[in-house]
């Protein structure tokens, strides 16, 4: 008896895919909070409390809004799945560290209701929630998410550890302090011209390394997110291990940045072009976006060829968005816009079924 059932099972004809990985959307998303652990954690270091409040306020107030609206529209409340709590969690982490804490708040409720649930729930939303969010504040509220950063000491966003080693005066140094290193990058040429100093005396200080140092450790100021590049990246092989992430998209971000960043500060005769790779590397949001929202299994794209045009995508408008922009930072509005095209790219990108014939344009019919 227990042979006849044996060959039954053997026997038995199921609906593909064959091959399962014992994964699970909550178990993906959990593993990716676990990931961002030790940035966050040492985003409260950093930050102080105002940083836990707004982490905080932020998850709250994803969960308590995604399980609202799924009870208004009827739907099963799946709030442990975790997607709410990274929604929260991201969008916590792209703003800055002294915002008012009810901007946290109305930037989650408007990620899962508006952008996630009334697109049809988790799945089916069109953008990263938590980068949607973050737009809608910016457009809401942009005193607040320009100019709420750190003070590390006096009037100083960035580290304490940052030194005047380009000789500029002290009144210059001073103004600079309170920019975060992005906004150093672009407006510190213009502060450096219209006081009457060389622009190339503010590139001593920010490609000093010093500063390269304080961008890796993370002791600069920014949104609670742009921390600590050396826990971000451990977070990242920690997805890759886990295979919940592939290298397709950060790689092809990350590097795009840095060979437009190369050729670019090259062709216009900048020294030390290498320095200004690893400055855009590690300031603003690249490696925040580029491993845990650019890699988002709902907003990119599915296949391998895909996903590199994807990352390819993001880092040229993160690039161009940097350097000929309105603003500092592009890395958040270059993976929205790139989420616009993830189903033209998933069109022309399709893995063709063997065994049939390829069609034009792509894939097989």
């Amino acid at each position: 008896m227990a042979e006849k059932e044996r060959k039954q099972e053997l026997l038995q004809i199921t609906n593909p895919p064959h091959i399962r990985s014992g994964e699970s959307v909550p178990k993906v998303m959990w593993t990716v909070v676990a990931a961002l652990v030790p940035a966050t954690a040492f985003s409260f270091y950093l930050y102080g409390l105002n940083a836990l409040i707004l982490v905080g306020v932020g998850i709250a107030a994803a969960v308590v809004g995604e399980a609202a609206i799924q009870l208004f529209l009827r739907r099963p409340v799946a709030i442990s799945d975790g997607s709410a709590v990274i929604t929260g969690l991201l969008l916590a982490m792209n703003v800055p560290p002294m915002a008012p804490w009810w901007t946290v708040a109305i930037g989650s409720l408007f990620s899962v209701i508006i952008v996630k649930q009334l697109f049809g729930g988790l799945g089916f939303n069109i953008f990263n929630p938590a980068l949607a969010g973050r737009a809608f504040l910016m457009a809401s509220w942009p005193i607040h998410m320009t100019t709420a950063w750190y003070r590390f000491s006096g009037g100083n966003v960035l580290s304490p550890s940052i030194r005047n080693v380009g000789g500029l005066p002290d009144a210059l140094f001073d103004t600079m302090t309170g920019a975060t290193p992005m906004g150093l990058l672009k407006e510190g040429p213009r502060m450096a011209a219209e006081s009457g100093v060389d622009p190339s005396r503010i590139y001593d200080v920010i490609l000093s390394p010093g500063f390269l140092k304080s961008l890796s450790i993370g002791t600069v100021g920014g949104c609670i997110g742009e921390t600590s590049a050396i826990f971000l990246l451990a977070g990242a092989l920690f997805l890759l291990a886990r295979r919940i992430i592939t290298w397709h998209i950060p790689v092809s971000y990350i590097g795009t940045v840095a060979l437009l960043a190369a050729a670019y500060y090259y062709a216009t005769g900048f020294p030390a072009p290498h320095y200004f790779v690893l400055f855009h590397i590690l300031s603003g949001g690249l490696i925040l976006g580029a491993f845990f929202m650019a890699t988002d299994m709902v907003t990119s794209p599915v296949s391998p060829r895909g996903m590199i045009i994807f990352g390819a995508g993001c880092g040229i408008l993160a690039f161009v968005i940097r350097i000929w922009g309105g603003y500092p930072e592009g890395v958040s509005y270059s993976i929205l816009i790139m989420n616009a095209f993830v189903p033209l790219i998933d069109r022309y990108t399709r893995p063709g079924v063997f065994g049939a014939a390829k069609r034009k344009g792509g894939g097989s019919k």
